[in-house]
């Protein structure tokens, strides 16, 4: 019997996985922060923390790991791979990989080796592989570069429609009441001055509030659906370019913003703008761990089968709960 580890790194946790040849889950680890864009230091002893972890309750030595693979954030061009590769090579494995989050949240989402993956989390990210094995990402470096959404894009947006509402500049919106209820303001005069004053941040957690009251406002909609819109024009960019378009492959959604029972405000415009280039494209949500995808993976790179049992025990063991089907 051989052992795989696989890790997501992402930027609130690192999941550590191990898991024998048919996909049984032997042990788990977890800790913080492991993209090394928000801290080398620390990304590189939470990484070593949740690998110790699920080493140690699958009583298994770096020795009898057949082989492992870390999907990181933050892994997305050389000069991220100059940082990881010694990182990861010190962990002590001797066969290993390297691959972005983004990667293993496809695997994790198809039973094929191509498809396509949005992400959008804290912020969105695209990424596809076609049946040839070439790949191409989309995104993922924030507005300045290309991007929209995510939690925190998102967040500003349900402050700024408040503010553009008060003022008379946008229309009136539920967000109002739910803005200043959240934040613990009166009205929003006092909420205005003191962040102005005292440099405050927008809270990432406004983000849900557009969930809260997109049943009644229209405000919230277009938001969502300009997320939506924009990850569909991202989704259909890689397809283009992996030419993927008389392809049948599953696109899977990944992130908070997609999978916590909040799709129907946003796939239905993801699903538009792909049909349009891929009508063979068929809409998953994420329903395992992302870490599962890097068990796969990590199978795969060492030669192994993979097969429809071992798919069934991952999906048992590491299956995310409170996702939704799309």
């Amino acid at each position: 019997m051989n052992y795989y580890l696989g890790v997501d790194g992402g930027g609130s946790k690192t999941l550590a996985i191990v898991s024998d040849s048919a996909g049984r889950v032997l042990g788990r680890g977890i800790s913080g922060c492991g993209n090394h864009q928000l801290g080398a230091e620390a990304a590189r002893r939470n990484i070593r923390e949740a690998v110790d972890e699920a080493l140690a309750r699958a009583k298994l030595g770096r020795t009898e790991i057949a082989h492992a693979v870390f999907g990181l954030a933050g892994a997305d061009r050389e000069a991220d791979f100059r940082v990881l590769r010694p990182m990861i090579a010190d962990i002590g494995f001797g066969s290993c990989g390297i691959v972005c989050d983004t990667v293993i949240g496809l695997r994790a989402g198809t039973r094929q080796p191509d498809g396509v993956v949005v992400i959008c989390g804290s912020g969105t990210n695209c990424y596809g592989v076609n049946k040839r094995g070439e790949h191409y990402q989309c995104g993922g470096f924030g507005y300045a570069f290309g991007d929209f959404g995510g939690g925190s894009d998102l967040a500003v947006e349900v402050f700024r429609s408040v503010i553009r509402s008060w003022e008379g500049r946008g229309r009136e919106t539920l967000l109002t009441e739910a803005t200043l209820r959240a934040l613990g303001y009166p009205d929003v005069r006092r909420m205005f001055d003191d962040f102005l004053d005292e440099g405050k941040r927008i809270p990432p957690g406004l983000v849900k509030l557009l969930f809260e009251v997109a049943g009644e406002d229209e405000v919230a909609r277009e938001i969502l659906r300009r997320q939506g819109t924009e990850l569909g024009l991202a989704a259909s960019a890689v397809i283009r370019k992996l030419g993927m378009e008389a392809d049948q492959f599953d696109l899977v959604m990944v992130g908070s913003v997609l999978t916590r029972g909040n799709s129907e405000y946003v796939a239905p415009y993801i699903e538009q703008e792909v049909a349009r280039r891929a009508p063979g494209c068929s809409l998953r949500l994420l329903t395992m761990e992302p870490a599962a995808g890097a068990l796969l993976l990590a199978m795969e790179q060492a030669g192994a089968s993979v097969g429809p049992t071992l798919y069934e025990n991952l999906e048992f063991h590491l299956s995310v709960k409170e996702t939704k089907p799309a």
